[in-house]
């Protein structure tokens, strides 16, 4: 099947019971055994559940990929990965990571014995020159969160194989219509189902998806054990947010490319990043591995972080919110909101100002996105 049809079906089938077009939601604890040691397939719904089973199955076709393992959300799919780690073990990260993810690192992991070096992924051989003896993952998000840096993911994947790393991808801000990252050599993909995914901004969930049966099992047994498993009403929910993807995807696209021309030609905006701008430094990039840019934008305006106070809360169409990837267009502070346990010093050596504006570009006419950017740009001081 082509992508557009393997996203409205793969996994699913009509119910055997009934006929439903829609999967089921299965909202049971638990399933009655034929016999002692014989059941259906399912036993236990921490362990496993048929409406899991069913997303699992679809994402990991749309990733191109053949194991899918759903989480309760993007950080818990982000920790299962990291612990398959031990003790002593070092990573080597993407610098500009969600801050989630640096919380994770800094806070958590640090404590059991795990290392972190952040770098600047988009050069390949900063990143080589980071790998140590004791390294064992690389992990690496492009575009990232939130200053859209685009990593050269063959490159990565030369690294990964030269000193036999895990590589893994959170691809969350490309999703798998824009960027495939196992056709590049990665090990691993995640994504955190909350954004563009399930894309209405109704649930919390993560995905992992990857091709290694070792890791599937690794995976599998740590989602058994810690139960930070995805509801089955939310897998639900994101299996019917995932059947309009690639239709939701070219409009926030499309969008974000006529909101970035906008952004850049204004004369209070000192700065934009979008890879589908020829200024951005992996323009190249972007469009060699990518086969569309997203809708996730970040910019700085000539007034500092004053003027972008102003323009935040004088948005009326676009919402002051923490998350992106759903319908609606969002903004959003990361200084002091997305990225506010980065420590500053960190925040500032990755090039995240204070000034820093991000903006999650939506499905809605994109002459009223600019209508109401341009509004608060007016009230904001150059």
């Amino acid at each position: 099947m082509k992508r557009d049809t393997t996203i409205v079906h793969a996994g699913i089938a009509p119910d055997p019971t009934t006929g439903s077009i829609i999967p089921p939601i299965y909202e049971t604890a638990t399933y009655v055994l034929d016999e002692v040691g014989r059941d259906k397939g399912f036993d236990y719904t921490r362990s496993s559940n048929p409406t899991r089973q069913v997303l699992e199955d679809n994402l990991a076709a749309i990733e191109g990929g053949a194991h899918g393992i759903s989480f309760a959300s993007g950080m818990s799919a982000v920790d299962s990965c990291l612990k398959t780690l031990d003790s002593g073990d070092h990573v080597v990260c993407t610098d500009d990571v969600y801050g989630g993810v640096t919380r994770l690192f800094n806070q958590v992991l640090s404590r059991h014995g795990i290392g972190v070096t952040y770098v600047d992924s988009s050069q390949p051989e900063t990143v080589r020159q980071a790998v140590r003896p004791e390294t064992r993952m690389l992990w690496i998000e492009t575009p990232t969160n939130p200053l859209l840096k685009v990593t050269d993911l063959a490159a990565m994947a030369e690294i990964a194989r030269e000193h036999d790393l895990i590589y893994a991808v959170d691809s969350t801000f490309a999703t798998p219509i824009f960027l495939r990252p196992l056709e590049y050599g990665a090990d691993i993909v995640m994504h955190s189902t909350t954004k563009y995914l399930s894309g209405h901004n109704q649930i919390i969930g993560g995905i992992v998806v990857t091709n290694r049966e070792d890791i599937r099992d690794q995976l599998k047994f740590l989602q058994k054990s810690v139960g930070a498993v995805s509801s089955p009403f939310d897998c639900w929910l994101t299996l019917l947010g995932v059947k309009t993807l690639h239709l939701r995807m070219e409009r926030h696209a499309t969008n974000a490319q006529g909101v970035a021309e906008f952004l850049e030609a204004h004369d209070k905006v000192a700065r934009v990043a979008y890879p589908g701008l020829a200024s951005h430094p992996q323009h190249g990039i972007a469009k060699a591995q990518m086969s569309g840019f997203s809708g996730m934008i970040s910019f700085e305006l000539t007034g500092g972080i004053a003027a972008g106070k102003t323009l935040m809360n004088s948005v009326e169409l676009c919402g002051l919110a923490e998350s992106l990837g759903a319908v609606e267009t969002m903004i959003t502070h990361p200084a002091t909101m997305t990225h506010v346990d980065v420590p500053v010093e960190e925040r500032h050596a990755r090039g995240l100002t204070d000034g820093l504006v991000r903006i999650s570009v939506g499905i809605e006419d994109a002459d009223d996105i600019i209508a109401d950017l341009s509004q608060a740009l007016d009230k904001a001081e150059a």
